[in-house]
């Protein structure tokens, strides 16, 4: 799994959950995806997380050097500026999982 830790300055909260909102839907048909959610911080601080989770760290590579670049991109194709002052992206492997009983 990957979660992008994001630096968001209140004033641009709004516009980057709109971003997210609008954002082309490129995740979900990429192969080997599994799961994604944005996260707003509650507790004070001004970290979102967007959380994917990916079948393997091979199909998050082949996503994100191919249309993971088009989704950040302008309907012009431009570069946007970013609605983050800062990013920085951590990766975790499950070593333990567990699901509702009744699931």
């Amino acid at each position: 799994m990957k979660i992008n830790v994001l630096t968001v300055p209140a004033d641009k909260r709004d516009l980057l959950e709109e971003r997210f909102g609008a954002r082309a839907g490129l995740v979900e048909g990429a192969e080997g995806f599994e799961h994604f959610e944005l996260l707003r911080p509650v507790d004070g601080t001004d970290e979102y997380f967007v959380y994917t989770r990916w079948r393997s760290e091979e199909d998050y590579q082949n996503w994100f050097s191919g249309t993971m670049r088009q989704g950040h991109q302008g309907g012009d194709g431009e570069q946007r500026k970013p609605a983050a002052t800062g990013a920085q992206l951590r990766a975790f492997e499950v070593v333990q999982s567990a699901a509702p009983k009744n699931a």
